[in-house]
């Protein structure tokens, strides 16, 4: 029986660590291109460590002319949003669906930030990984939805 226990044991200890690779950290993603993302909400996980969503980008998907002036919140971090939104760029690669990290929960009610829901058109500032590498996933810097722009990296300030 002490040799089955061991053996669970062991073979938790090697799947622990990647359950939280799946999370993905701000260090693998390119801070310095912001990518600029515009579509409609598919699947939404309203839920913590953080509110997820696939985004299906609009096929006719290119940057506001407006962008760079469209006014933003302030947050309690220090955030240079308007010299990322006139760096921000269209993504190169060509997926329909990405995969969007948002905020945590709480963070997101402290924004006020209404429930998104499958339908739900939205655009979104933020990065992916460098180079585009990997899967298509954007951590969301800035969310624009129901003409209300909410910044991500902290609270209100």
């Amino acid at each position: 029986m002490k040799r089955r226990h061991l053996m669970l044991a062991a073979c938790a200890g090697a799947v622990l660590p990647l359950r939280g690779q799946a999370h993905h950290g701000w260090s693998r993603f390119d801070q310095g291109r912001p990518i600029y993302l515009e579509g409609r909400s598919v699947r939404v996980a309203w839920r913590n460590p953080h509110v997820e969503l696939d985004l299906e980008v609009a096929s006719d998907l290119r940057l506001p002319a407006d962008l760079a002036k469209r006014p933003l919140p302030a947050q309690s971090a220090q955030v240079d949003g308007p010299g990322l939104l006139a760096a921000a760029v269209l993504p190169t690669r060509k997926d329909r669906l990405w995969h969007v990290e948002l905020a945590p929960l709480t963070r997101m009610e402290a924004w006020k930030v209404a429930e998104i829901r499958p339908g739900t058109s939205l655009a979104l500032l933020g990065f992916t990984f460098g180079g585009e590498q990997g899967e298509a996933v954007l951590r969301a810097e800035y969310l624009f939805v129901a003409g209300q722009a909410y910044g991500l990296r902290s609270s209100p300030a």
